[in-house]
């Protein structure tokens, strides 16, 4: 069964259109040309503005004139994540998306259901003659993923809407109403490099099957990060058999939890066996503390040609330190909403390049000031490690909860009327455009829902079928039920 011939069929017939155009973030042009050329097509009110940001206009349906404004908000990037024996290339390849039992999924790569899944949503509510609603305004935002630019660069004024409901939630029930806020942190250590002595031997020490994921959303699982396993294996075998390293990749997105990393290694030939058992017993002691979380975790160690050249040791030895001194997961977890993580961190990306180690982390914290002190606990610790920099960027506050609004009575009245049951009010460690735009709406009554998603960021990502169903009855609910000015 192909996804088109899915229920909702005017959902998924959009989410499929997405997944035909290549569109990891900051490469959205393709798109963003789609999004315009479709509102235009349909005859609606559509804006580009100077960063990308797409806005759809469609005024109210008869009757409803009265009704506060409503924005669907969503974005228009995914995270390009694959496993490495698939040959996708996000660039110019579409998502090979399929029915697999009650979910939708991809062939080994992300899905983009995140958040391709909620513009579709967006999109058919203006397509859908049957969806009854007031004034509503479809705002679908550039480059959400790497650095929430869309949002950043929107300007006040624009919208004219009262009530923004985000569309970029991933557990269907819940209602959102806040979130934590961000802040990117980079450490760098200058290199030189060295010539390999003669008679050494090269390894290439390889983690893979590691479960991932989102960075805000499954870090309270507490899996397994491929770059603190490398770390890990490194680090004795640095400082008792003479390894040196020639490089280190591992993670490649912010905020996701890295899965796979990779370094090579030169060392002495007569200390090939020694190496290759610690760091086979080190895996399997990490295998075993990780073996509900990540029970696929793979080692791979293969003999491999010498490189001429090995990364300065002593400062390669540093940043190992630094690396494991480093936290990196669950710092504390909320003391007012049970199962909330409330501050994080995340050692998503390392590299070794044109004579610079980078280790790259993503903050998150709900509150501002345990996340200075977390950033201030991540310096001192990269600054005693001699690192030569250390600098912090793209920071933003949280979004603050506000309970007692008409929107959000509106949301859990229908909900209880769709599904019987109440909707569950939380906030997620997810960082949302939310916290970004409501600070130059103030005016905004906002909330974020959404179907249910499972692992996001990363290549066993999913969407469920029926939850999508019942997600899409439960907005025409809303929608048909917004408050009066």
């Amino acid at each position: 069964m192909s996804i088109q011939d899915l229920d909702p069929k005017v959902v998924w017939k959009n989410f499929y259109a997405l997944t035909q155009i290549p569109r990891p973030s900051k490469h959205e042009g393709k798109v963003i040309e789609y999004l315009y050329n479709w509102g235009k097509e349909h005859g609606f009110e559509t804006i580009k503005d100077d960063t990308g940001n797409i806005i759809i206009r469609v005024p109210a349906t008869p009757g409803m004139e009265n009704c506060k404004g409503v924005i669907l908000q969503g974005h228009m990037d995914m995270v390009p994540q694959k496993t490495s024996d698939s040959p996708h290339d996000f660039l110019q390849d579409p998502i090979k998306a399929y029915v697999d039992g009650e979910w939708v999924t991809a062939d080994r790569t992300t899905l983009g259901a995140d958040n391709g899944i909620g513009v579709a949503m967006g999109l058919s509510v203006l397509e859908d003659p049957s969806v009854k609603h007031g004034p509503v305004e479809v705002l679908v935002t550039y480059d959400e993923e790497t650095g929430m630019t869309g949002a950043n660069n929107l300007k006040p004024g624009v919208l004219k809407g009262d009530i923004l409901i985000n569309l970029d939630s991933e557990e269907e029930g819940e209602l959102c109403v806040g979130c934590a806020g961000g802040l990117d942190a980079a450490a760098s250590f200058n290199y030189r490099k060295y010539n390999t002595p003669a008679g050494s031997k090269g390894l290439k020490i390889t983690v893979k099957g590691l479960q991932g994921g989102h960075s805000g959303m499954d870090i309270s699982l507490y899996r397994a990060n491929a770059n603190k396993v490398m770390a890990r294996m490194l680090l004795p075998v640095m400082e008792m058999f003479g390894v040196k390293v020639v490089s280190f990749t591992g993670g490649s997105l912010r905020n996701a939890i890295p899965f796979e990393a990779e370094a090579e290694v030169v060392l002495p030939a007569e200390n090939v066996k020694a190496v290759k058992e610690s760091i086979q017993n080190i895996f399997a002691e990490i295998k075993a503390e990780f073996a509900e979380s990540d029970p696929s975790a793979v080692l791979f160690v293969e003999d491999v040609k010498p490189a001429d050249k090995f990364i300065q040791a002593a400062v390669m030895l540093n940043a190992v330190k630094a690396m494991l001194a480093c936290p990196s997961g669950v710092i504390r977890m909320s003391r007012t909403m049970e199962g909330l993580t409330e501050t994080s961190i995340n050692m998503a990306i390392v590299r070794t390049e044109k004579g610079k180690i980078t280790i790259h982390s993503l903050m998150r914290s709900a509150v501002d000031s345990a996340k200075a002190a977390l950033a201030q606990r991540v310096r001192c610790i990269f600054e005693m490690a001699q690192a030569d920099q250390v600098v912090f960027k793209g920071g933003y506050s949280g979004w603050t909860p506000k309970l007692d609004t008409p929107a959000n009575k509106v949301m859990m009245e229908q909900y209880q009327k769709v599904y019987g049951k109440p909707m569950k009010i939380m906030a997620t460690h997810g960082g949302l455009e939310c916290a970004i735009m409501g600070a130059k709406y103030p005016n905004w009554e906002m909330v974020s829902v959404g179907p249910t998603i499972k692992y996001p960021h990363s290549p066993d990502e999913k969407v469920n079928i029926a939850s999508v169903a019942r997600t899409w009855e439960y907005l025409k609910a809303v929608l048909a039920n917004i408050p009066r000015k």
